[in-house]
């Protein structure tokens, strides 16, 4: 049995559909053909084609196929080659409407320099690259799953004109939630103190309040720790003001050494002192605070 899989990209992926159809009737396949059209909406009468397959039956047809013939998505891509199985991959284009970008055409040719799969290209003939599978022997799968994943992380990233944001969306909303809580801590800080309260409490309850707004910000939106355990969530708690405890030691040494020994200016020494807090906080949640949510 032969299994093709389109993926379930929200975008139809016929070219590659009806190339096995047309092996088919060329008489060049003749094994019983199964089909994961996902989106794609297409009738045969010589395949077995499929909108969706749930899970196990998947990982099934996977184990009891000859052959796979499959889009670029990693999933069955990585699924396959665990296994051990034969696989020609198809690249969705962007030129033709079936991927917002390439990427799968970078993924595909990885893995095929690596020996894993053959990459059936834009222009190549299916049935060649179906001879070539009987005697292709995939290399022998290599646990090495944090390589894999930064692999194509790494090639979506490239690939994809938006992903910027999202490979430093941590850091981007860290600086705009840094930002918020430095805004919060320094109006803090100019209203109590145009009340006339001493500075050095002033800035104490600046930073208590600009700590609270940090914790939720930090918690919820920049390191989305999701956990439900209330134990981890005291300790979370607890260690985040801790370590802006820290901070504020810093804060405070700092404001010190600017404003009554080197004479600058409250409200620049403030900024200034602020920079370097959020630099500092930033290493301290990331690395041992907060644990990011499944």
């Amino acid at each position: 049995m032969i299994l093709v899989v389109l993926g379930t990209q929200d975008k139809p992926f016929r070219r590659l559909i009806e190339d096995v159809e047309k092996e088919i009737e060329l008489g060049h396949i003749k094994e019983e053909v199964i089909v994961q059209a996902g989106q794609t909406t297409y009738e045969s009468k010589r395949m077995k084609v499929l909108s969706l397959i749930p899970a196990p039956e998947f990982e099934k047809l996977i184990e009891d196929a000859s052959l796979i013939i499959t889009h670029g998505g990693a999933g069955t891509i990585l699924s396959a080659i665990k296994k051990g199985k034969k696989i020609i991959a198809c690249a969705r284009l962007s030129k033709y409407k079936e991927h917002h970008n390439d990427h799968q055409k970078q993924i595909i040719s990885e893995f095929s320099e690596m020996g894993y799969l053959l990459e059936y290209c834009d222009g190549d003939n299916l049935y060649d690259l179906i001879k070539k599978s009987k005697n292709f022997k995939p290399k022998k799968f290599k646990s090495n799953t944090k390589n894999m994943i930064n692999l194509i992380d790494n090639y979506i990233v490239e690939s994809n004109n938006i992903s910027w944001y999202h490979k430093y969306k941590e850091v981007l909303l860290y600086l705009f939630f840094g930002g918020c809580t430095t805004l919060v801590n320094i109006v803090s800080f100019i209203l109590l103190r145009l009340f006339k309260i001493n500075m050095y409490f002033s800035n104490g309850i600046a930073w208590f309040l600009s700590v609270v707004f940090a914790f939720f910000t930090n918690k919820i939106f920049v390191f989305e720790s999701k956990n439900s355990s209330f134990s981890r969530n005291i300790y979370e708690m607890v260690s985040f003001f801790l370590f802006r405890l820290l901070s504020l030691v810093f804060d405070m040494g700092f404001m010190f050494l600017m404003i009554d020994v080197i004479g600058c200016g409250e409200l620049i020494s403030k900024i200034i002192s602020n920079i370097f807090v959020i630099i500092i906080n930033y290493l301290f949640s990331k690395l041992i605070i907060f644990k990011k949510g499944n």
